[in-house]
């Protein structure tokens, strides 16, 4: 089968838009209907077989707070794949995935692929994003757009899928040295906030 390919994704977007669950639930498939706040960036590891090929993902998790923006770059300069995930139920968080684009081209150009995400599809009633505005945007630039719920497990499995058929067909794989830390998983810093005072009033993720 050959050697393993390598690839380096790192997960962007505000707090409280799902990163954290998605990457949890394609992982590790589980969910956790408490709001999850990332403290700093994390990884988990995912290996597969694509179309013959054995790959492992280094998926990075960043925190969306704002105080976290200026330490993006240390994150994702080296990535393979970016995954800009927005709440479909939260305009600003969709306008936010735009100036993620417009960052991640000025810094990387098109040396990597995106993957534009409207999370929170089980809320369908709440949307203030249309589809055809998100598809027709993540057209425009170059990106594959997907609908997922992490907690109904919809699309998430396919959202990865796809990505990785577009870094194999991009070709640019890293060392495993220079994808993560030797372990399958970083230290997760991740603070439920359900029952403090900084949760902002009912984040799903």
């Amino acid at each position: 089968m050959g050697e393993t390919r390598n690839f380096k994704v790192v997960l962007l977007g505000e707090g409280c838009v799902g990163k954290t669950s998605l990457m949890l639930r394609y992982v590790q498939d589980q969910f956790n209907d408490k709001h999850l706040s990332t403290v700093q960036a994390s990884f988990l590891s995912k290996n597969l077989t694509v179309d013959g090929v054995r790959v492992k993902l280094a998926i990075w998790d960043t925190a969306g707070q704002e105080r976290f923006h200026a330490l993006g770059p240390i994150y994702y300069r080296d990535a393979n794949g970016a995954i800009l995930v927005y709440d479909i139920t939260d305009r600003d968080s969709f306008d936010r995935v735009q100036n993620w684009v417009k960052e991640l081209r000025k810094m990387l150009g098109e040396n990597i692929v995106l993957v534009i995400v409207g999370n929170k599809q089980d809320l369908e009633r709440q949307r203030k994003v249309t589809k055809e505005e998100a598809e027709a945007y993540a057209s425009s630039v170059g990106a594959e757009h997907f609908f997922t719920s992490a907690k109904m497990s919809r699309g998430v499995k396919e959202l990865f899928l796809e990505l990785t058929k577009k870094l194999l067909a991009r070709g640019e794989s890293q060392p495993a040295s220079g994808v993560a830390p030797k372990s399958d998983s970083g230290t997760i810093s991740i603070r439920d906030e359900s029952d403090s005072g900084s949760n902002d009033g009912g984040c799903s993720c």
